[in-house]
């Protein structure tokens, strides 16, 4: 008896940023709901992979859904800057055509994934910055428009000047003040990957500091074999050229994606000084999500249908 051909793979796996400081600092209430917000954005990727729906539809509709969640650094839940307002940035790639779009400092733009989008396919750039990518923005009626004030939240407003109380007593702050950020990677039916991140960046900003996230080989990484999103201290995965190099291991040396992974986010950038987590998938529906703070929000569906969320490395 012929036996037919196996299913295509689909994997899909999301984080919420790392940096967690410690299972004290996510309340039970609060750990509830962020566990929800990953899984309604695993249902939102998931449900384009199920349909036959290619792997960037997919890590954007996650992404989207993250983005209007405030509990996390990204969209509606972003980081103040110093001046008291927002700067977002994201970035999106499709790893079969190598086809990418990325914004910085934008702060009118409710979903950046969706400009991040909008640029790599209808402009024939790869990054637009603060004043011109929002003028590109006026040129996309598709795209949905807010006042800055849309961002603000009364949690992120207390971490600001949480952060600049401590900068002003010329100490560290109690808290990383670096991490955050949303990001997807997605595996679809036809075996293409593709990657995307979007954050508000780092609290108590200035200057335009730009991160890693929509830096493409940094924060964002995407090809054949591989998919990447990074979280952490922006500056060291910028340094690192994390995303890139995890999939280049993959690539050249011929390292499992889970080696790969872990030897550059807890190798290299810790070399460096720095810390964070990645997410990623490869072309055989392989997943890893190493990280070196107490927690990473996270989420997953592997290609056996199996799929989670956590918060700490105990799974909780």
């Amino acid at each position: 008896m012929e036996q037919s051909p196996p299913a295509p793979k689909t994997a899909l796996v999301i984080h919420g940023g790392a940096g967690v400081a410690s299972r004290e600092s996510v309340p039970l209430q609060d750990a509830i709901a962020i566990r929800q917000a990953l899984d309604q954005a695993l249902d939102a990727g998931n449900a384009v992979l199920q349909h036959g729906g290619s792997a960037i539809d997919a890590v954007t509709a996650a992404i989207v859904v993250l983005e209007e969640s405030a509990w996390f650094n990204a969209g509606k839940g972003s980081v103040f800057d110093a001046r008291g307002g927002h700067e977002l940035d994201a970035s999106l790639m499709e790893g079969h055509t190598r086809r990418a779009g990325a914004v910085a400092s934008v702060s009118t733009v409710r979903n950046p994934i969706l400009l991040a989008r909008a640029v790599m396919e209808h402009s024939p750039h790869v990054m637009l910055a603060a004043r011109g990518a929002e003028e590109f923005a006026d040129t996309r009626p598709e795209i949905a428009r807010v006042a800055p004030d849309w961002f603000d939240t009364p949690r992120r407003l207390a971490q600001l000047h949480e952060a600049q109380a401590y900068e002003r007593a010329d100490r560290a702050p109690a808290h990383g003040t670096y991490f955050g950020t949303c990001g997807a990677v997605a595996l679809d039916v036809h075996g293409h990957l593709a990657a995307g991140t979007s954050t508000g960046g780092m609290t108590n900003k200035r200057y335009g500091r730009v991160g890693d996230s929509p830096v493409i080989g940094a924060g964002t990484y995407a090809d054949a074999r591989c998919a990447v999103s990074g979280t952490g201290w922006g500056e060291f995965y910028l340094r690192a050229v994390v995303a890139h190099d995890i999939c280049a291991r993959v690539a050249y040396r011929g390292d499992s994606l889970a080696k790969a992974a872990d030897d550059v986010v807890n190798g290299e950038v810790v070399r460096l000084g720095g810390d964070g987590g990645a997410i990623a998938v490869d072309a055989d529906g392989n997943i890893a999500m190493p990280y070196n703070s107490p927690g990473m929000f996270r989420g997953w569906i592997r290609p056996d249908a199996s799929r989670g969320t956590a918060i700490f490395a105990d799974g909780e």
